[in-house]
Protein backbone atom coordinates (compact mmCIF):
# COMPACT_ATOMS: atom_id res chain seq x y z
CA UNK A 1 0.00 0.00 0.00
CA UNK A 2 2.96 2.34 0.51
CA UNK A 3 3.67 2.29 -3.21
CA UNK A 4 0.77 4.61 -4.10
CA UNK A 5 2.19 7.48 -2.05
CA UNK A 6 5.72 6.68 -3.25
CA UNK A 7 4.59 6.85 -6.87
CA UNK A 8 2.95 10.24 -6.34
CA UNK A 9 6.00 11.62 -4.55
CA UNK A 10 8.21 10.40 -7.41
CA UNK A 11 6.22 12.50 -9.87
CA UNK A 12 3.79 10.01 -11.38
CA UNK A 13 0.15 10.86 -12.04
CA UNK A 14 -1.03 7.31 -12.66
CA UNK A 15 -0.17 3.74 -11.73
CA UNK A 16 -0.58 0.18 -12.87
CA UNK A 17 -1.26 -2.59 -10.38
CA UNK A 18 -0.85 -5.65 -12.50
CA UNK A 19 -2.10 -8.14 -9.93
CA UNK A 20 -4.18 -6.41 -7.24
CA UNK A 21 -5.98 -9.52 -6.09
CA UNK A 22 -4.16 -10.13 -2.79
CA UNK A 23 -5.29 -6.81 -1.29
CA UNK A 24 -8.66 -5.35 -0.46
CA UNK A 25 -9.94 -3.46 -3.48
CA UNK A 26 -11.49 -0.66 -1.43
CA UNK A 27 -8.22 -0.05 0.44
CA UNK A 28 -6.42 0.35 -2.88
CA UNK A 29 -9.17 2.62 -4.15
CA UNK A 30 -8.74 4.78 -1.05
CA UNK A 31 -5.01 5.08 -1.74
CA UNK A 32 -5.68 6.08 -5.34
CA UNK A 33 -8.08 8.81 -4.23
CA UNK A 34 -5.93 10.08 -1.37
CA UNK A 35 -2.91 10.38 -3.67
CA UNK A 36 -4.85 11.77 -6.67
CA UNK A 37 -3.73 8.93 -8.91
CA UNK A 38 -5.38 7.53 -12.01
CA UNK A 39 -5.52 3.74 -12.13
CA UNK A 40 -4.42 2.76 -15.61
CA UNK A 41 -4.10 -1.01 -15.87
CA UNK A 42 -4.60 -4.36 -14.19
CA UNK A 43 -4.14 -7.88 -15.52
CA UNK A 44 -6.62 -10.70 -15.85
CA UNK A 45 -6.60 -13.40 -14.59
CA UNK A 46 -5.42 -13.45 -10.99
CA UNK A 47 -1.85 -14.74 -11.06
CA UNK A 48 0.09 -17.73 -10.01
CA UNK A 49 3.19 -15.72 -9.20
CA UNK A 50 5.25 -18.75 -8.14
CA UNK A 51 5.93 -19.94 -11.67
CA UNK A 52 2.57 -21.39 -12.61
CA UNK A 53 0.46 -20.35 -15.61
CA UNK A 54 -0.41 -16.70 -16.07
CA UNK A 55 -3.40 -16.52 -18.33
CA UNK A 56 -5.86 -18.97 -19.84
CA UNK A 57 -7.69 -17.02 -22.54
CA UNK A 58 -6.07 -18.99 -25.39
CA UNK A 59 -5.94 -22.40 -23.72
CA UNK A 60 -8.45 -24.87 -25.19
CA UNK A 61 -10.50 -26.62 -22.53
CA UNK A 62 -10.08 -23.90 -19.92
CA UNK A 63 -12.85 -21.61 -21.14
CA UNK A 64 -14.84 -21.97 -17.92
CA UNK A 65 -11.80 -21.11 -15.81
CA UNK A 66 -11.05 -18.06 -17.94
CA UNK A 67 -14.61 -16.82 -17.60
CA UNK A 68 -14.69 -17.31 -13.82
CA UNK A 69 -11.38 -15.43 -13.53
CA UNK A 70 -12.62 -12.66 -15.79
CA UNK A 71 -15.70 -12.17 -13.64
CA UNK A 72 -13.46 -11.97 -10.57
CA UNK A 73 -11.35 -9.34 -12.33
CA UNK A 74 -14.52 -7.38 -13.10
CA UNK A 75 -15.48 -7.37 -9.42
CA UNK A 76 -12.12 -5.73 -8.61
CA UNK A 77 -12.45 -3.39 -11.56
CA UNK A 78 -15.86 -2.24 -10.34
CA UNK A 79 -14.11 -0.80 -7.27
CA UNK A 80 -10.72 0.14 -8.70
CA UNK A 81 -11.99 1.61 -12.00
CA UNK A 82 -8.96 0.81 -14.18
CA UNK A 83 -8.66 2.44 -17.57
CA UNK A 84 -7.74 -0.95 -19.07
CA UNK A 85 -7.82 -4.64 -18.20
CA UNK A 86 -5.10 -6.65 -19.93
CA UNK A 87 -6.31 -10.16 -20.78
CA UNK A 88 -3.45 -12.67 -20.67
CA UNK A 89 -3.48 -15.42 -23.29
CA UNK A 90 -1.44 -18.07 -21.49
CA UNK A 91 0.67 -20.90 -22.89
CA UNK A 92 -0.81 -22.49 -26.02
CA UNK A 93 -0.20 -22.83 -29.73
CA UNK A 94 -1.88 -23.53 -33.03
CA UNK A 95 -5.21 -22.79 -34.73
CA UNK A 96 -7.34 -24.20 -31.91
CA UNK A 97 -5.66 -21.87 -29.43
CA UNK A 98 -6.28 -18.88 -31.70
CA UNK A 99 -9.93 -19.85 -32.07
CA UNK A 100 -10.25 -20.21 -28.28
CA UNK A 101 -8.57 -16.85 -27.71
CA UNK A 102 -10.83 -15.15 -30.25
CA UNK A 103 -14.01 -16.60 -28.80
CA UNK A 104 -13.02 -15.82 -25.19
CA UNK A 105 -12.19 -12.24 -26.13
CA UNK A 106 -15.47 -11.89 -27.99
CA UNK A 107 -17.28 -13.13 -24.86
CA UNK A 108 -15.30 -10.83 -22.54
CA UNK A 109 -15.86 -7.74 -24.69
CA UNK A 110 -19.60 -8.40 -24.64
CA UNK A 111 -19.54 -9.19 -20.92
CA UNK A 112 -18.02 -5.81 -20.06
CA UNK A 113 -18.97 -3.44 -22.89
CA UNK A 114 -18.06 -0.34 -20.88
CA UNK A 115 -14.57 -1.57 -19.92
CA UNK A 116 -11.52 -1.12 -22.13
CA UNK A 117 -9.72 -4.43 -22.65
CA UNK A 118 -6.26 -5.02 -24.13
CA UNK A 119 -4.16 -7.87 -25.46
CA UNK A 120 -0.36 -7.73 -25.51
CA UNK A 121 2.19 -9.66 -27.58
CA UNK A 122 4.81 -10.99 -25.15
CA UNK A 123 8.09 -12.46 -26.35
CA UNK A 124 8.76 -16.14 -25.81
CA UNK A 125 12.25 -15.52 -24.44
CA UNK A 126 10.69 -14.04 -21.30
CA UNK A 127 7.54 -16.20 -21.34
CA UNK A 128 8.28 -19.49 -23.10
CA UNK A 129 5.30 -20.88 -24.96
CA UNK A 130 3.14 -17.78 -24.56
CA UNK A 131 0.46 -17.88 -27.24
CA UNK A 132 0.35 -14.22 -28.25
CA UNK A 133 3.98 -13.68 -29.25
CA UNK A 134 3.69 -11.75 -32.51
CA UNK A 135 1.87 -8.67 -33.77
CA UNK A 136 0.35 -10.18 -36.90
CA UNK A 137 -1.55 -12.70 -34.76
CA UNK A 138 -2.70 -9.90 -32.47
CA UNK A 139 -3.97 -7.91 -35.45
CA UNK A 140 -5.77 -10.93 -36.86
CA UNK A 141 -7.48 -11.64 -33.54
CA UNK A 142 -8.48 -8.00 -33.04
CA UNK A 143 -9.99 -7.92 -36.51
CA UNK A 144 -11.87 -11.16 -35.89
CA UNK A 145 -13.32 -9.96 -32.57
CA UNK A 146 -14.01 -6.46 -33.92
CA UNK A 147 -15.09 -5.12 -30.54
CA UNK A 148 -14.85 -1.37 -29.89
CA UNK A 149 -13.63 -1.96 -26.33
CA UNK A 150 -10.75 -4.31 -27.28
CA UNK A 151 -7.38 -2.89 -28.38
CA UNK A 152 -3.66 -3.55 -28.53
CA UNK A 153 -1.24 -3.04 -25.65
CA UNK A 154 2.20 -2.10 -27.02
CA UNK A 155 5.23 -2.83 -24.87
CA UNK A 156 8.28 -1.43 -26.64
CA UNK A 157 10.58 -3.85 -24.84
CA UNK A 158 8.61 -6.84 -26.10
CA UNK A 159 8.30 -5.27 -29.55
CA UNK A 160 12.06 -4.91 -29.80
CA UNK A 161 12.70 -8.48 -28.68
CA UNK A 162 10.04 -9.86 -31.02
CA UNK A 163 10.77 -7.81 -34.15
CA UNK A 164 13.98 -5.86 -33.53
CA UNK A 165 12.20 -2.83 -34.98
CA UNK A 166 10.13 -0.70 -32.61
CA UNK A 167 9.49 2.12 -35.14
CA UNK A 168 8.44 -0.29 -37.86
CA UNK A 169 6.21 -2.29 -35.54
CA UNK A 170 4.56 0.89 -34.33
CA UNK A 171 4.07 2.07 -37.91
CA UNK A 172 2.26 -1.16 -38.74
CA UNK A 173 0.19 -1.49 -35.57
CA UNK A 174 0.16 1.82 -33.69
CA UNK A 175 -3.35 2.63 -34.89
CA UNK A 176 -4.61 -0.31 -32.83
CA UNK A 177 -2.89 0.73 -29.59
CA UNK A 178 -4.70 1.90 -26.45
CA UNK A 179 -1.83 1.58 -23.97
CA UNK A 180 1.98 1.77 -24.15
CA UNK A 181 4.61 0.32 -21.84
CA UNK A 182 8.36 0.92 -21.89
CA UNK A 183 11.60 -0.58 -20.56
CA UNK A 184 15.23 -0.54 -21.57
CA UNK A 185 16.82 -3.19 -23.76
CA UNK A 186 18.75 -5.27 -23.00
CA UNK A 187 18.15 -5.90 -19.33
CA UNK A 188 14.61 -4.51 -19.01
CA UNK A 189 15.86 -1.74 -16.74
CA UNK A 190 15.34 2.03 -16.98
CA UNK A 191 14.24 3.22 -20.45
CA UNK A 192 17.39 5.12 -21.37
CA UNK A 193 20.42 4.24 -23.44
CA UNK A 194 20.44 0.73 -24.79
CA UNK A 195 19.08 -0.37 -28.16
CA UNK A 196 15.69 1.39 -28.14
CA UNK A 197 15.69 5.06 -29.12
CA UNK A 198 13.10 6.29 -26.65
CA UNK A 199 13.46 10.03 -27.38
CA UNK A 200 12.57 9.27 -31.00
CA UNK A 201 9.74 6.95 -29.95
CA UNK A 202 8.25 9.55 -27.59
CA UNK A 203 8.55 12.22 -30.29
CA UNK A 204 6.62 9.95 -32.63
CA UNK A 205 3.87 9.41 -30.07
CA UNK A 206 3.56 13.17 -29.69
CA UNK A 207 3.59 13.77 -33.44
CA UNK A 208 0.81 11.24 -33.94
CA UNK A 209 -1.18 12.68 -31.02
CA UNK A 210 -1.21 9.41 -29.09
CA UNK A 211 -3.72 10.05 -26.31
CA UNK A 212 -3.13 7.08 -24.01
CA UNK A 213 -0.81 6.53 -21.07
CA UNK A 214 2.83 5.47 -21.26
CA UNK A 215 3.72 3.18 -18.35
CA UNK A 216 7.22 2.38 -17.11
CA UNK A 217 7.19 -1.39 -16.68
CA UNK A 218 10.77 -2.27 -15.87
CA UNK A 219 13.00 -3.73 -13.18
CA UNK A 220 15.06 -0.89 -11.65
CA UNK A 221 18.80 -1.43 -11.87
CA UNK A 222 19.06 -0.22 -8.25
CA UNK A 223 16.42 1.51 -6.12
CA UNK A 224 13.47 2.89 -8.06
CA UNK A 225 13.97 6.53 -7.01
CA UNK A 226 17.67 6.44 -7.95
CA UNK A 227 16.83 5.53 -11.55
CA UNK A 228 14.17 8.16 -12.27
CA UNK A 229 16.53 10.60 -13.99
CA UNK A 230 15.13 9.32 -17.29
CA UNK A 231 11.72 10.70 -16.29
CA UNK A 232 13.07 14.17 -15.52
Amino acid sequence: MDRFKAAKEAGFDAVEVLFPYDCAAQEMRDQLVWNSLTFVLMNCPPPNATGGPQGFAAVPGLEDRFRRDFDRALRFAHVLKPRHIHIMAGVADGPEAEATFTENLRWAAARAPGQSLTIEPINRHDKPGYFLHDYDTAARVLDAVAAPNLALQFDAYHAHRITGDVPGTWAAHGHRVAHVQIAGFPGRHEPQGGEIDYPAFFARLDAEAYAGWVSAEYAPAAATAEGLCWLR
